[in-house]
């Protein structure tokens, strides 16, 4: 059975015949560059500013200025130009905030649009909206709510990624254990743990084995539930190059996205104006059948004998254990889980036989599952069997779709880990003590997901959020509110006015604080990202004053002062050098960030390959095979399984309400057209999704996806996902549910 994406020939005449794509379902890249310049209009020169010589604070690809390290010329997407707006727009007029009933009628892009918060705000319980208060009147409420607590394991500290630099990153984790607790965590944790615990229990590492420039000349590239052409659409000038070096470029993927298939490159001539066809061949795996179809690739490899032996007899540990797993699993199971049949799978392995290099990259489609760490390591032991890994045009990787995610848990800003990835634990933790002057607690602190539960049980005193919206990146909205409403004191450090704020406060003693932090580009001393392939890059300060904001690893140290200004002095931290400088000693991967002082400085941690040569830092020095079980999933019947996706958008900030890629609007449900045929519905019906959590309105939108599954996007379905269901081994939530499909009647169009 082929999947080979081949494009209908007279398809094909009209794109070539359609310069820039005209008549065709793509971006409009120079219109949108056009209202991005109008948008800005009130600041180009700022806004030219962060462009020519800022760090990227889009995905997690890393560019400073307009260029990157891994191809010449200049390089700018889409991305990047729709998050200039939050860097450019003045103060909001803060009496908006006086009475919340109105702003609760708004949407988040709405909220967005009233400008910059600029100013400490306070809203107490009853209260119909927020005062403004001075930095003093806000670090007095915070400081003697954190001493009056009962435990400091009542206080939770969550930072969003976006944006957020090391040095922030750094500052908070050491606040926060400064005042007893490990209960910080990071959006790492909703959408790459899996990748982290799998990768480091299997060869060692948590991050990206290889580099941007392996993609050029390999054999193989594939992608398995990643869609970078609306992730990380910057990739796609990387895919077009590799495309002209013969790469062949594999998808595995319930859905075959449309920016996968052909892709207009607008900084490339040749591209922008007759596109670039991207994937080869696509493997229609149903939702969370990739395990399923691994396994069954996985034993045509070793039945085959197409295995690399030698790798394996070197660097590797417990092949025998998936051998084993491999032969005890029938044909039939893997093919009804993988919604695939094994000539498909044979085909994949054939793919795989032939490729002396591949890369294997993966994103959200393999992690937000509740067996998300298990799918992880279910693509390490393909790489690995094939010794993928360690050696140029080869590598396994974790995509970042952050520009703050990969340095967020290295900096230690995690409720598993210290700083430099340690677990925690009692030695670690008395390592750290002696490196900071203070006991640091040695017992894993409450993850994302899991604050959200302990506010609910009412065990949580604080909810301190930087950044982020709790409300719309978890499942079960509802559930979310009750419980945020629920803690005495909710701290919000932003940028923006977002609707998670706007939640009631209900505890006798609820009280809610906003506090205006700067951006990355107005941070004192500058600041430094790390990129999915390990390259802290630094961003001077570009100097700009809204209001009373202040770069927020002051706010953390202030806070700090606050709750007990003699001990605080404990902290040191007082300058952006001083804080590289001892993330340097601390975190000895990132010795070289100290010496960062402008626009395109960078190192590249580990060099180019991590695990080179088939060294491994394992206690053993091998890499691990490891088999997982098949994941329990049994469709009701007359169900479907749904999966959610993301638009014109980046994380919640939503730029469209139709995605330009595919044309569809931002309630549609992507249905495969024979499922609908026998539901006897039509293109763009209206449809009702249904389960036991929740009902969703929705159009009905016809699209090449694997029979039996839908999708909707996130974060508006976010009603149908229930609440609790985590990854074990990373504590991602499962964003996918099984639901029914209603017609609406007579309202078909």
């Amino acid at each position: 059975m082929s999947h080979r994406i081949e494009e209908a020939s007279w398809k094909h005449r009209l794109t070539v015949l359609s310069p820039f794509g005209l008549g065709q379902q793509k971006p409009q890249h120079f219109r949108d560059m056009l209202g991005v310049v109008w948008k800005n209009r009130d600041n180009l020169p700022y806004a030219w500013k962060v462009l020519s010589r800022g760090v990227c604070d889009g995905c997690a690809l890393g560019v400073a200025g307009f260029h990157d390290w891994t191809i010449d010329g200049v390089h700018l997407c889409t991305t990047r130009l729709n998050l200039l707006r939050l860097n450019t727009m003045p103060a909001m007029d803060h009496d908006q905030l006086a009475d919340v009933q109105r702003l609760k009628q708004m949407d988040n892009a709405q909220l967005r649009e009233l400008g910059r918060l600029a100013y400490p705000m306070r809203r107490r319980r009853g209260e119909p909206g927020f005062t403004r208060i001075s930095w003093d009147d806000a670090y007095a409420s915070l400081g003697q709510r954190i001493r009056a607590a009962s435990s400091p394991d009542r206080l939770a500290f969550f930072m969003t990624s976006r944006a957020i630099t090391n040095e922030v990153y750094y500052v908070a984790q050491k606040v926060v254990r400064w005042l007893g607790t490990n209960n910080i965590d990071n959006a790492a944790r909703l959408c790459h743990s899996p990748s982290t615990a799998a990768m480091k229990t299997g060869i060692g590492v948590a991050a990206t084995t290889c580099s941007y420039k392996d993609w050029y000349g390999t054999d193989l590239l594939v992608f398995f539930g990643s869609n970078p052409a609306n992730d990380q659409p910057v990739t796609t000038k990387y895919l077009h190059g590799v495309k002209k070096e013969g790469t062949r470029v594999v998808m595995v993927n319930p859905y075959l996205e449309p920016g996968m298939k052909r892709y207009w490159v607008p900084s490339t001539a040749s591209s922008a104006v007759f596109g670039t066809k991207i994937a080869d061949d696509w493997f229609p795996v149903s939702k969370g059948g990739d395990i399923a179809f691994l396994y069954g690739v996985i034993r045509t490899l070793i039945e085959e004998g197409w295995c690399d032996t030698n790798f394996i007899e070197q660097h590797t540990a417990d092949f025998d254990a998936l051998a084993e797993k491999v032969r005890e699993l029938s044909w039939e199971e893997l093919e009804k889980q993988a919604g695939l049949p094994r000539a498909s799978m044979r085909e994949f392995a054939e793919l795989v036989r032939d490729a002396k290099n591949a890369v294997l990259v993966w994103s959200m489609g393999i992690t937000q599952h509740r067996f998300g760490g298990d799918g992880v390591q279910m693509i390490v032991n393909l790489g690995l069997l094939r010794g993928y890994v360690g050696r140029d045009k080869n590598g396994l990787m974790p995509i970042r779709g952050h520009s703050g995610v990969q340095g967020g848990a290295e900096m230690g800003a995690y409720a598993t880990a210290f700083p430099g990835g340690k677990p925690i634990n009692a030695e670690n933790a008395a390592q750290l003590a002696e490196q900071y002057g203070f006991d640091v607690p040695d017992r894993p602190g409450i993850t994302s997901a899991n604050m959200v539960e302990a506010a609910h049980r009412n065990e949580l005193d604080l909810l301190y959020c930087a950044g982020g919206n709790f409300l719309r990146t978890l499942p079960d909205p509802d559930y979310v509110a009750k419980a945020m409403a629920n803690v005495p004191l909710r701290v919000h450090q932003d940028i923006i006015l977002t609707d998670q704020m706007l939640i009631d406060p209900t505890h006798e003693q609820g009280e809610v604080l906003l506090l205006p932090a700067r951006t990355r580009y107005e941070q004192e001393d500058g600041g430094t990202q790390t990129s999915t392939e390990r390259r802290v890059m630094f961003s001077p300060q570009i100097p700009r004053t809204v209001g009373e904001a202040k770069s927020e690893w002051k706010i953390w140290l202030e806070l700090a002062e606050a709750v007990d200004a003699e001990r605080a002095k404990q902290l040191g931290c007082a300058t952006g050098k001083a804080i590289r400088d001892e993330i340097a000693r601390v975190v000895p991967i990132y010795d070289g960030i100290q010496h960062l002082k402008k626009t395109g400085d960078a190192f590249q941690y580990g060099g180019p390959h991590l695990c080179a040569d088939g060294n491994f830092p394992t206690p053993d020095g091998k890499a691990h095979f490891r088999p997982v079980p098949l994941p329990k999933q049994q469709r009701r019947k007359g169900w479907f399984d749904l999966s959610t996706r993301r638009g014109k958008q980046f994380n919640t900030l939503i730029y469209a309400e139709v995605d330009p890629l595919n044309g569809a609007p931002r309630d549609a449900v992507l249905m495969n057209s024979d499922d609908a045929a026998r539901l006897h519905l039509k293109h763009r019906d209206r449809v009702v999704l249904v389960n036991e959590h929740g009902r969703y309105d929705a159009s009905v939108f016809l699209a090449p996806i694997a029979p039996g599954n839908l999708q909707a996007h996130w974060p508006e379905s976010n009603g149908l996902i229930p609440h609790g269901v985590l990854d074990e081994a990373g504590g991602v939530p499962d964003y996918n549910a099984q639901v029914r499909v209603e017609r609406v009647e007579g309202a078909g169009v």
